[in-house]
């Protein structure tokens, strides 16, 4: 801590005899600086806050079937237009700015000037800011009126625009996209019509190949079925006998008459003709059975077995037999029927199945020949859709005002100017001479190549046997009070001139 005092020390003392030099660096860098700061032209800023907002009513009902255009990409869109050159150029022919133009390069490099100097700032989702800084007032205030016109301007005739070239655009794809779409049609429909055997129905059903099998199959099961029912009925058939003989004492079965007998049968035989025609086996049997009981005869046996004819027993056809043999007579015309149509629909089926084995990638190539006009007719039916909301949308933007622009601060000419920041300028200035003085002291110090005390040849390696002091005047206290008196008034100019600069600076602005 001793040799750091003992360098500061020794520093220190160095530096003082270099005081004046740094006093006058000092002066000269302030008065080089606070004369850059008064050339420094005042720079103006002219601004505008704008309000924009959705309508509450309107956007709301047509959420969902028109384009929404107050969105917050919108928006964004919007401002990021007001920027685009046709913009400026407008804005350079309707101020002051044409003025100052030479050439095309001139307006080429202002249209970039202001692209950049233009500030379009969102301080909120429907709050932002329009801000434009120039070295005239006027010029700033008439920057931010014209974009703030141009603005307003542009929220209808942008939208409106656009609107009319979506709906160009949409036109001509739903054009194009009818064409292909009749195009894929009319290929689909002449596809279906060459195979229309084997591919299936329209509404997604099994084709005529598939319903053809099936056909098959059914018709072969009701055949077996059938020829089952024929096989059952012939050996029913073969255990019912053809007569039956029945025991009478002359007056009919049971102590019956023949009269009353013959009156129930043909009773009977009435009812199953109101039911039923006259070839039906069941009216068959009856009937033979009314006219066996109206011959009056009656089959007998002898006691060897041989029917005969007597008084007391008779011989009847058995009315369950001819049922049967009615029953095996319809189920064998009901068998040739079957046998006929399964054989008819076995040849289709195999002549569609002929033609399935012939184009093996037939459902493939329906396949890609459905998906190509699936994809068309879905893309055609939305664009139809769009364009239905693009009428919405149109409708909307002209009859109604869907988003509303309100002016919170309109553009003022500034009286103030906004830059530079002089008093901080001036207030740099002085720190920066007060440090290049000391600065310059401290360089002066380390260029010097000459030696302050016997450390410091010491320090060099030297064998120093003693030192001799300068035996010189003796300085007296009061000549020293001078000098550093004069040193803190040469020290103290620039803080005079800088406290002068702060107080015309304040009484500027205050004035103005």
């Amino acid at each position: 801590m001793h040799a750091l005092q003992v360098l500061l020390r020794r520093q220190l003392s160095a530096a003082w005899r270099y005081r004046w030099p740094a006093v006058l660096f000092s002066w000269l860098v302030c008065a080089v600086g606070w004369g850059v700061t008064f050339t420094i032209p005042n720079t103006y800023e002219a601004s505008a806050r704008l309000y924009v907002d959705a309508d509450v009513v309107l956007t709301p009902l047509l959420r969902g079937i028109a384009v929404d255009s107050a969105s917050a990409a919108q928006l964004d869109v919007l401002q990021r237009t007001l920027l685009s050159r046709p913009n400026l150029e407008k804005l350079i022919s309707k101020t002051d700015l044409e003025l100052d133009l030479k050439g095309a390069a001139d307006r080429e490099s202002l249209v970039a000037q202001l692209a950049a100097d233009i500030r379009i700032t969102p301080q909120t989702r429907n709050l932002f800011t329009i801000a434009y800084r120039s070295t005239s007032p006027k010029l700033a205030f008439d920057v931010v009126r014209t974009m703030l016109t141009t603005f307003v301007e542009s929220k209808t005739g942008n939208n409106r625009n656009d609107l009319e070239n979506a709906g160009k655009f949409l036109q001509a794809q739903i054009a194009l996209y009818e064409r292909q779409l009749q195009e894929a049609e009319r290929k689909r429909a002449e596809f279906r019509a060459k195979y229309i055997d084997i591919l299936p129905a329209g509404d997604g059903g099994a084709s005529r190949l598939e319903a053809q099998q099936g056909n098959v199959r059914a018709l072969q099961g009701q055949l077996l079925d059938a020829i089952a029912r024929r096989e059952s009925l012939a050996r029913e058939l073969s255990t019912t006998p053809q007569l039956v003989v029945t025991e009478t004492d002359g007056s009919g079965p049971g102590g019956v008459s023949g009269p009353s007998r013959l009156r129930e049968a043909e009773r009977t035989l009435q009812e199953l003709r109101l039911r039923y025609t006259d070839q039906n086996p069941d009216v068959v049997a009856q009937r033979n059975l009314v006219a066996a009981i109206r011959s009056g005869g009656a089959a007998t046996s002898d006691p060897t077995g041989t029917p005969r004819i007597g008084p007391r027993s008779r011989s009847v056809p058995n009315p369950v037999f001819e049922l049967l043999k009615g029953r095996n007579v319809e189920n064998d015309s009901v068998i040739a029927s079957l046998q006929r149509q399964t054989q008819d629909a076995t040849r289709e089926r195999d002549r569609l199945e002929e033609i399935a084995r012939g184009a093996p990638q037939l459902q493939a190539d329906f396949a890609n020949v459905n998906r190509d006009y699936e994809v068309l007719r879905r893309n055609y039916d939305d664009l139809l859709a769009r364009r239905e909301s693009m009428r919405i949308s149109s409708a909307a933007e002209a009859d109604g005002d869907k988003v509303k622009i309100q002016v919170i601060d309109p553009p003022q000419i500034p009286q103030n100017p906004v830059a530079p920041k002089r008093v901080l300028l001036v207030s740099g200035v002085l720190a920066a001479g007060l440090a290049a003085g000391v600065g310059l002291a401290l360089l002066l110090v380390q260029m010097d190549q000459s030696f302050h005390t016997v450390e410091d040849l010491r320090d060099m390696g030297f064998l120093v046997v003693g030192g001799v002091s300068f035996l010189g005047e003796t300085v007296s206290l009061g000549r020293r009070a001078l000098t550093v008196g004069v040193f803190a008034l040469a020290v103290s100019v620039p803080m005079i001139f800088y406290t002068g600069l702060l107080m015309r600076l304040v009484k500027t602005a205050v004035v103005v």
